[in-house]
């Protein structure tokens, strides 16, 4: 029977793992690719937006179906995640603008959202904590594989093909996944007397989104004082309270506010909240790095970010396993934390002149750091509520992980234009342009960062000039190299700092043993510490006892009833 429990475990987790594979894919791709489709789409201006969009919806999506697929199973809402990232990654590929693009995103991150958080849940349905560390680094294997794949083909379409095909070439393994999911993953009936809070669902989707816009907005489209965005931040808190005051008289929340007063549950969430903003900044700026102001192609950047993410797969997989042996999570999270912060501060050291083997080096410590520190967070997160809302738990870590890395992402941007335009307010080539009669508009022109991972354009620019020119031209991009180098600089010093805040809460961590099988009791929602899950950690014995209604229930056909069934069996 344990073997047959095992083995359908295993064909679950390879219908998962498929869709992850998908949707890991279309997102490793797009980095390396995007500054030379902002260029090509003129769109450098809103070119942190791709990125926000998608993370905003898929954040939204992602806190969203927790709840819901606590109550109506994973199946239905995994399938339609899958079928939602096919159609926005179809649509990407037809965009004809960069609003298009935008808009499409979307609709991609709507389906990742979906995908994603599901995936992790599958994990906590199939196993419990203790052995959870292992699988979750099977599952960061699946990010290795699109970190090898991703970025270096990204970078080898826009070098060698159309852009377009960047979010085509994988719709077949979409496809693929869409049907294993159909075929092999189980179906889970309803659980009975739990309402959808649709309400409160609506509320927390109009606290979040306005809150990321205003953000994205944030000193680039609209000054930081301006009426419009303290009004998108009025709209939000508004939500947040309306949210709130709902959340306490719903019967069944999307969010239980009393998961809060367990300050396990709420540390984590916030250490996930400043590992985002350290994870999706790095990924987000380092291709900018090395093609804007190290003059690095698209292909050959993809394979100096693709170690960031090859380094994330191994130090979770050995963390995973250190976990599953010792039980212990809190001195690995913490050296997580400290490895994160020493490659992010090593990384705004980096100039024009630093060797490209040494900003290898670097980003292999920051994804070192993140593989170990991300999914032991989650797991932490998972461990301190009972199984009954797992996904509630799981969706609320992916959630603030994704606000981590939307807000960051956006004010991370913001720091980064604001240290470019102070750097380039008085360089030596627009004094000698003033001086020289030099056409405003054109030096304007010239002072477009976009142009440093256009390498087409450069030249096209650089072969209409006169040769009277084309030394001021020349200082001109020297100039603007540097001012983003000074620019991406304080972007990951200011990740750096966000990651230190998240080392410091973890001091304050409660360590509470892994459970080795199911949450039986009820989280009491008037705990406000962790202690109550010690209270579960029981013998050998007293937890088959506890678990003997559930094994003497008869099983229908199949593989029904999912959750309950496939957790691990507790082993004296």
């Amino acid at each position: 029977m344990e073997h047959s429990d095992l083995r359908r475990k295993i064909t679950v987790m390879v219908a998962v793992l498929g869709a992850l594979l998908f949707a890991s894919l279309n997102q490793t791709i797009v980095g390396t690719a995007l500054p030379r489709i902002a260029s090509e789409l003129d769109g450098m201006e809103y070119y942190s937006w791709v990125f926000t969009v998608y993370m905003l919806a898929s954040t939204v999506t992602g806190a969203l179906v927790g709840k819901l697929s606590d109550i109506f199973g994973r199946k239905p809402f995994i399938l339609a995640g899958i079928v939602i990232f096919i159609i926005g990654s179809f649509l990407c590929g037809l965009s004809r603008t960069f609003v298009q693009l935008i808009l499409f995103r979307i609709v991609q991150g709507l389906g990742a959202g979906v995908v994603i958080s599901t995936s992790f849940m599958a994990v906590g349905d199939l196993f419990a904590p203790r052995e959870r560390g292992r699988w979750q680094g099977i599952m960061g294997s699946v990010f290795g594989v699109s970190s090898v794949l991703g970025p270096a083909l990204g970078g080898y379409i826009v070098d060698n093909a159309d852009w377009h095909w960047v979010f085509w070439v994988f719709l077949p393994l979409g496809l693929v996944a869409l049907l294993l999911i159909w075929i092999l993953y189980p179906s889970v009936p309803r659980t009975e007397g739990e309402k959808v809070d649709y309400f409160g669902s609506l509320l927390l989707a109009a606290c979040i989104v306005p809150l990321l816009l205003a953000f994205s907005w944030g000193g680039t489209r609209y000054d930081w004082d301006s009426p419009q965005l303290l009004g998108w931040l009025a709209v939000s808190a508004l939500a947040l309270v309306l949210f709130i005051a709902a959340e306490r008289k719903a019967s069944g929340p999307v969010l239980p506010l009393h998961l809060f007063k367990n300050s396990i549950f709420t540390l984590s969430n916030l250490g996930s909240f400043m590992v985002g903003i350290a994870m999706f900044g790095t990924i987000m700026y380092m291709p900018m790095f090395v093609q804007g102001v190290q003059g690095i192609s698209a292909t050959l950047s993809g394979y100096v970010v693709m170690p960031i993410t090859l380094s994330m797969v191994i130090s979770g997989a050995v963390g995973g396993q250190f976990i599953t042996r010792t039980g212990k999570y809190k001195g690995i999270v913490l050296g997580g934390l400290v490895v994160i912060a020493l490659g992010l501060f090593l990384a705004s050291t980096m100039t024009a002149k630093t060797p490209i083997w040494l900003a290898i080096l670097y980003m292999v410590i920051v994804g070192a750091g993140i593989g170990v520190a991300n999914p032991t967070l989650t797991l932490i997160v998972q461990n301190a509520v009972p199984d009954r809302q797992l996904g509630v738990a799981t969706a609320s870590s992916q959630l603030f992980r994704q606000l981590g890395g939307t807000l960051g992402v956006s004010l991370l941007g913001t720091v980064m234009s604001h240290r470019v335009a102070v750097r380039m307010a008085d360089t030596p080539p627009a004094e000698a342009a003033d001086g020289g009669g030099l056409d405003p508009g054109l030096l304007q022109q010239w002072q477009n960062t976009q142009l440093l991972v256009d390498p087409d354009k450069l030249e096209q620019i650089r072969s209409q000039l006169p040769e009277t020119l084309l030394g001021l031209f020349d200082e001109t991009l020297g100039a603007l190299r540097g001012a983003l180098e000074y620019g991406l600089s304080g972007t990951f010093l200011c990740s750096a700092c966000a990651v230190l805040a998240a080392l410091v809460l973890m001091f304050w961590l409660k360590e509470i043993p892994l459970r080795t099988g199911r949450a039986a009791k009820p989280l009491p929602a008037g705990e406000a510490d962790g202690t109550e899950i010690e209270s579960i950690e029981r013998s050998p014995v007293r937890e088959q006892q506890a678990e003997a209604p559930a094994e003497r229930k008869p099983q229908s056909a199949g593989m029904k009833e999912v959750r309950p069934s496939m957790q691990d069996t507790p082993r004296a």
